[in-house]
């Protein structure tokens, strides 16, 4: 059995740190094994003693460079809490699922109470989460029959936003009005 890994001295007693993940799985993963990942996630996790706080698939889309021989990827999204080792062994759960091509995570914050953090996360989220959306160059092209799961929902995660910040201002125009 791994021994428990002890945190920061400045974590304090009773209070959790909050962790977001994304993970990329291969493109042509179908939703059995997007939905045998989450669930793998989701039992290490919870078993770690984590609290999951939302959940989200954010599609298939085109990776910025060629990551395993793959040109796109399906992300998926989990925002959790946790104690300090609990991301190690997500991360080690990932990188021995042969289906994950990448993984990236980050932590949020420092000493969250739990309870009184919200969480997003049903039942009915995590068996969303199993299906991904359109493709984003059937989206672009109008052939997407689904929602598009870049819509702006409000509460949703806007990866525009979590990357370059919100930007709400409306651009300048070059004329002058006399």
């Amino acid at each position: 059995m791994a021994a428990q890994r002890l945190g920061s001295a400045r974590d304090m007693v009773g209070r959790k740190r909050e962790y977001e993940t994304i993970y990329i799985l291969r493109p042509d993963s179908t939703n059995d094994v997007i939905g045998q990942v989450n669930t793998k996630a989701r039992g290490v996790i919870e078993s770690g003693g984590g609290t999951i706080l939302k959940i989200d698939n954010l599609g298939k889309r085109k990776l910025a460079y060629e990551v395993q021989k793959q040109l796109k990827g399906i992300y998926l999204f989990f925002s959790y809490l946790g104690t300090a080792g609990l991301v190690e062994e997500l991360e080690r759960n990932l990188r021995l699922t042969d289906s994950v091509i990448r993984y990236y995570s980050v932590k949020i914050a420092e000493n969250v109470d739990a309870a009184a953090r919200t969480s997003d996360f049903t039942e009915e989220a995590f068996t969303k989460a199993s299906t991904p959306g359109p493709d984003e160059e059937e989206i672009a092209t109008g052939q997407a029959q689904a929602r598009s799961p870049f819509d702006d929902d409000e509460g949703a995660f806007d990866f525009d936003e979590a990357v370059f910040g919100g930007v709400d201002e409306p651009l300048r125009s070059s004329k002058r009005e006399d």
